[in-house]
C-alpha cells in the first residue's frame, strides 16, 4: 500500500475501534526516526511499509539490543531480531520476559496484544533436514507478519516422490519458499509444479565445490522456471518477509485497484 493507504487503514482502524486513538496518536506523533548513539530507529518503518523495522543481531552487543528492541516496542505491537544467539535473548528477556527464542531459526520475536488471524497460506519447502535452520527463519518471519504457513521439511530432488507427495500444498499456497544447498534444484522442479511465486532460497550445505552456497545460488538464478525469484544465500529472512508480502497483496482489501467489472465498448454501451 502506498503511504495514503497506509494512513487510510490507520484511520479505519481507529473508526473501527480496533486501535485506541491514544495508539494511532504515538504513531503520528512520534518523531519518525530515534537516535539511541549507536542506533537510528525507524519509527515510522510500520506506517510506510507495513511492519516495523527488523533488527540484524549479527556483530551487536546484547545490551545494545535490548535497547533496540526496547525502542521498537514502545511503539510497535511485535517485534523481530534475526540472526540472535542465546547471549541476545537473555539480554531481551531480561526487559521483556515474554520475548521467544526460536532457537533453530535463531531469531528472538515478541508479540503484544491479541494475536490476529492467520492469512492465506504461505508454504515453505526444505531440500534436507541441514537446511531447515534457512526454513524455520523464513516460517517465523511469515508468521509474525500474519501469514499461514505450513511446512513440508526434507524433499529433496535425490527423493523426488517426497516433494510430489506434498502436490496438494504446494497448489494451495499463494507463495512458496523453497530452501536447498548443494546444486539447489529443488527451485527449479516445485516452479515447474506450480502457478504460483516461488521464492528459492539458496544455503551454504554443502560438500566443497558448493562453495558455501555459491553453487546453489548460481543454480536458482538460471533456473527455466520463470516463476522462481531468488535471494541471497541463507536469507530465510527475506524469503518469508517477501512470501508473506505476496500472500497480502492477494487479499481483496490490499490488492490493487481493479478495472470496473462492466467497462463501456467502442460504441459506448456496455459488454452483453
Amino acid at each position: 500500500m502506498t503511504d495514503p493507504d497506509r494512513l487510510r487503514h490507520l484511520l479505519e482502524q481507529v473508526q473501527a475501534g480496533r486501535t485506541p486513538v491514544e495508539a494511532a496518536l504515538r504513531q503520528l506523533c512520534a518523531p519518525p526516526v530515534e537516535n539511541l548513539g549507536f542506533a537510528r530507529i525507524d519509527h515510522h518503518r510500520r506506517l510506510r511499509c507495513g511492519f516495523p523495522e527488523v533488527v540484524l543481531c549479527q556483530g551487536k552487543h546484547p545490551d545494545d539490543i535490548a535497547r533496540i528492541a526496547g525502542s521498537l516496542l514502545e511503539q510497535n505491537d511485535r517485534l523481530l531480531l534475526t540472526r540472535a544467539d542465546p547471549p541476545a535473548f537473555d539480554a531481551v528477556r531480561q526487559v521483556f520476559p515474554e520475548a521467544v527464542y526460536h532457537r533453530r531459526a535463531r531469531v528472538i520475536t515478541c508479540r503484544r496484544g491479541e494475536p490476529e488471524e492467520a492469512r492465506g497460506l504461505v508454504a515453505v519447502i526444505s531440500a534436507g533436514t541441514a537446511d531447515i535452520p534457512v526454513a524455520e527463519e523464513a516460517r517465523v518471519t511469515a508468521e509474525l507478519m500474519g501469514a499461514r504457513v505450513e511446512t513440508c521439511f526434507d524433499a529433496g530432488v535425490a527423493g523426488l516422490h517426497r516433494v510430489l507427495a506434498e502436490s496438494d500444498l504446494l497448489r494451495r499456497a499463494r507463495a512458496l519458499v523453497v530452501v536447498a544447498g548443494m546444486e539447489g534444484a529443488l527451485a527449479s522442479v516445485v516452479g515447474g509444479l506450480v502457478a504460483r511465486p516461488v521464492i528459492a532460497v539458496p544455503t551454504s550445505v554443502g560438500y566443497g565445490a558448493s562453495f558455501n552456497g555459491l553453487a546453489a545460488l548460481l543454480g536458482m538464478l538460471n533456473t527455466c522456471s520463470p516463476n522462481v525469484a531468488t535471494v541471497n544465500i541463507d536469507n530465510g529472512f527475506g524469503a518469508g518477509y517477501l512470501a508473506a508480502l505476496i500472500n497480502d497483496e492477494q487479499r481483496p482489501e490490499t490488492a490493487g485497484p481493479q478495472a470496473p467489472p462492466h467497462l463501456p465498448n467502442e460504441q459506448g454501451k456496455p459488454p452483453a
